[in-house]
C-alpha cells in the first residue's frame, strides 16, 4: 500500500511537470521547418519552464534525420537541439521526448514540411530594376479591420489618431483593400515597415523593436492577414518585401527578459549607446574602442544590441529569415540599420538566404555620408580586407547628394544638377549599381514635397527622375498625393493616408477626394510608372549621362530596341539645347515622343525644354 502511494505521488509529479510544459507553453524556434533545404543543419531553440531539468532528449527514429547534439544554457528554461536533415528526407512529423532521471516528462511533435513548389515562379521571385516599390507604414495607411485596433494583453493599448506618437490602427487588411489603387498607380512591389510583434509599452507604430520573431503583430491582423495580403499580391503579379532587423530587439523581447545566457547580447559597465559613426568601420586610423562602440553599443536604451558572434544567436536570426521567406513567400528583404550589425555575420546571413533562394533580393539601409562609405557595405570593386556580399543598398547618396541638391541648389561647379551628375559618376565602385534602391523620401526623412518648397513642378521633376534613373525606384506612401512635412522638429512624416479610415474628411484614394493639384501629380505618377512597366530602356536599359551645361542635365536610358532621353531643367526659364551634342545616342532618330503628353518633337537640331521640367521622351525614327 505504501509503495502504491509512492507510485501515485511519482505519477502525479510527472503529470504536473507535463502540464507545465503543455503544448501552449513549450515553445520551439523555428516553429516548423522544411525538407529539401540546401543547408541540412537545423538548430531548435526550446523554451519552457525548467526544461533543462529534463536531463535527456530523445528523437524517435526518423529516416534521414539525425539529432547530433543537445546543449543547455545557464538559464534552465532553454535548451537547444541540433539536427541534421538529409537532402532526400521526406516530410513528416518528428517526435522528441524529454526525460528526467525517472520518467518522460514532456513530448514535442515537430513538423517537417515540403517546400512550396511555386518558389521562384509565383512567389519568391526577387526584386529588380523592373519593379516600382511602394513603402507603407502599416499603422498609418488604412484601417481595414477595426476589431484588431486593440489587443487584450498587449502592453500598448493606445489608439489615438490625434496623437502622432500613438497607434492609429492601420493594418494589413487595410493595405489589401487598396491593392487595386496601388496597381493602377503602377506599383509592382510593397515594402512594409516591420510586421513582427512589438509588444512594447510605448511608441510601437514604427515596428522596429521586435518582442517575438515568430509572431506577426495581431494589431496588424496576425499571420493569417499577412498570408492573405501576400497571396493577393502574388495573384496580381505583385511582390512583397519584408523589413529585417538583425541588430537589436525590443527590450520586452522574451530573449532579453528571460535570457538564455548573458552572451546573447552586448553588455557594458554602464549604458553605452552606439556612436552612429559608420566611418570607424573603414577608417585606417580608427581606435578599437570607437569600432566597438559603433557596432556593439545599443541603438537606443529600449533596443538591446544582439551579439551576433554568439553562434546560437546568429543561427536564431538566420533561420528566422529563411523561415519567413519560405513561410510567406517573400520576394525581397530590406535590412534595417545595416552598418550597425556585425558585418561578418551579415555576410553569413546574406549567403544563407541566397544559397536557398538565389533569386531573392536583399538591400540594406545605409544612411551614411559618402559614396565610399555606402559602397563599403555593398558588393563593390575595392581590394580591401572586408568584402561585403550584400547585393544592394538604399541609395542615400543619390538622395542626399543627388536629386535633393539638383532641385534645391543653384547651379555651381559642384552644386545643383552638377552634384547629381558627380554622384552618379562614382557608380564605378559598385559591382552592380542597378541593384541599389533609389528614393525621394521615406519614413525617417523629410517628405520630398516639403524639401522642394511645396513646388509641384519640382515634385514632378523628382518623380520623373525616380522613374527614369538607374536602380530600383521606391515611392513613399502619399508622395503621389503631395503629402508633406519635415522630419524635424516634429517628425510629421508618418501621417495617415487620408481616406484610409472610415469617416475621414477626404478620401485621397479616389479622384473625387483629391484636389486638382493632387490629381495632377497622381496622374503624372500613374502615366510614367505604367509606361515604365513595359519600357525595356527604363527597366533594364543602360545609362549614359552628359556633363551638365547651362544648368541642364541630360541622360539617356537605352537598349538595342529602345532609347529614352531625359532632360532636367530646374531653372525658372525655358532652355534650348543643341541636339547635335548627343549624336552618340540620338542617331538614327529624328523625333521624340513626350511620355507624359504624347506630343512629338523634332530632335534634329534644337530642343526647347520648359522651365522646372524633367522632359522624358522616347526617341523615334
Amino acid at each position: 500500500m505504501i509503495c502504491c502511494r509512492k507510485l501515485l505521488v511519482l505519477i502525479s509529479c510527472c503529470l504536473l511537470v507535463l502540464e507545465t510544459w503543455a503544448v501552449d507553453s513549450l515553445k520551439v524556434y523555428p516553429t516548423h521547418w522544411w525538407t529539401g533545404m540546401k543547408n541540412t543543419k537545423l538548430q531548435l531553440l526550446v523554451h519552457a519552464t525548467n526544461i533543462k531539468s529534463a536531463g535527456r532528449v530523445a528523437l524517435k527514429p526518423y529516416a534521414g534525420v539525425k539529432m547530433t547534439s543537445v546543449s543547455t544554457y545557464a538559464n534552465p528554461n532553454y535548451l537547444t537541439i541540433y539536427l541534421d536533415i538529409g537532402k532526400t528526407t521526406a516530410p513528416g512529423l518528428l517526435t522528441f521526448t524529454f526525460h528526467n532521471t525517472t520518467a518522460v516528462v514532456a513530448q514535442l511533435t515537430y513538423s517537417l514540411q515540403p517546400r512550396n513548389t511555386q518558389n521562384g515562379k509565383t512567389r519568391i521571385k526577387g526584386i529588380n530594376s523592373s519593379d516600382l516599390i511602394y513603402l507603407i507604414m502599416p499603422d498609418r495607411f488604412s484601417n481595414g479591420d477595426t476589431s484588431n485596433d486593440r489587443i487584450a494583453g498587449l502592453k500598448d493599448q493606445s489608439l489615438d489618431r490625434s496623437n502622432y506618437f500613438k497607434r492609429h490602427g492601420g493594418d494589413l487588411k487595410g493595405i489589401q483593400n487598396y491593392l487595386g489603387y496601388l496597381q493602377q498607380l503602377g506599383v509592382t512591389a510593397l515594402w512594409l515597415n516591420p510586421v513582427l510583434l512589438n509588444d512594447m509599452p510605448d511608441r510601437t507604430e514604427h515596428g522596429y523593436a521586435f518582442t517575438d520573431h515568430y509572431t506577426i503583430d495581431p494589431r496588424l491582423g496576425g499571420a493569417s492577414a499577412y498570408r492573405e495580403l501576400i497571396d493577393s499580391l502574388h495573384k496580381r503579379g505583385m511582390k512583397i518585401i519584408q523589413d529585417a532587423v538583425y541588430n537589436h530587439v525590443g527590450i520586452e523581447h522574451f530573449l532579453y527578459r528571460d535570457l538564455p545566457d548573458s552572451s546573447w547580447f552586448h553588455w557594458w559597465p554602464v549604458y553605452t549607446n552606439t556612436t552612429y559613426k559608420d566611418q570607424v568601420l573603414m577608417d585606417p586610423y580608427a581606435a578599437q574602442i570607437d569600432k566597438k562602440r559603433m557596432s556593439n553599443g545599443w541603438f537606443s536604451p529600449v533596443m538591446p544590441d544582439l551579439n551576433q558572434n554568439n553562434p546560437q544567436a546568429a543561427s536564431f536570426l538566420i533561420q528566422h529569415a529563411i523561415w519567413c521567406t519560405e513561410e510567406f513567400g517573400l520576394d525581397g528583404w530590406r535590412i534595417d540599420t545595416y552598418a550597425y550589425n556585425d558585418l561578418d555575420f551579415m555576410n553569413r546571413c546574406n549567403k544563407a538566404l541566397l544559397d536557398e533562394y538565389p533569386q531573392l533580393h536583399l538591400f540594406g539601409e545605409t544612411w551614411v555620408h559618402g559614396i565610399p562609405n555606402q559602397s563599403f557595405f555593398a558588393r563593390n570593386k575595392y581590394d580591401i580586407p572586408y568584402k561585403s556580399n550584400l547585393p544592394g543598398v538604399t541609395d542615400f547618396q543619390l538622395n542626399l547628394y543627388g536629386i535633393v541638391p539638383a532641385l534645391t541648389q543653384a547651379v555651381g561647379w559642384t552644386e545643383g544638377v552638377n552634384r547629381l551628375y558627380l554622384t552618379t559618376t562614382n557608380d564605378f565602385v559598385y559591382a552592380d549599381p542597378g541593384k541599389n534602391v533609389i528614393f525621394l523620401d521615406n519614413h525617417d526623412i523629410s517628405r520630398f514635397f516639403s524639401v522642394v518648397g511645396e513646388d509641384i513642378a519640382k515634385q514632378k521633376m523628382g518623380i520623373a527622375w525616380l522613374l527614369t534613373f538607374r536602380g530600383i525606384p521606391q515611392l513613399y506612401y502619399g508622395t503621389e498625393i503631395l503629402m508633406k512635412n519635415f522630419a524635424d522638429p516634429d517628425g510629421l512624416v508618418r501621417l495617415d493616408f487620408p481616406g484610409g479610415w472610415s469617416g475621414d474628411a477626404a478620401n485621397k484614394f479616389e479622384p473625387g477626394g483629391r484636389t486638382p493639384a493632387e490629381n495632377d501629380v497622381y496622374n503624372y505618377v500613374r502615366t510614367l510608372a505604367n509606361y515604365r512597366k513595359t519600357s525595356p530602356a527604363l527597366t533594364t536599359g543602360k545609362l549614359m549621362q552628359y556633363v551638365p551645361e547651362d544648368g541642364v542635365y541630360v541622360y539617356f536610358r537605352y537598349t538595342a530596341v529602345q532609347t529614352v532621353m531625359c532632360v532636367m531643367n530646374p531653372a525658372d526659364q525655358v532652355k534650348e539645347i543643341d541636339m547635335h551634342r548627343f549624336g552618340e545616342r540620338t542617331k538614327p532618330f529624328t523625333k521624340a515622343r513626350n511620355i507624359i503628353d504624347g506630343v512629338t518633337a523634332d530632335i534634329n537640331n534644337k530642343l526647347k525644354v520648359p522651365a522646372k521640367t524633367l522632359w522624358v521622351g522616347e526617341l523615334l525614327p
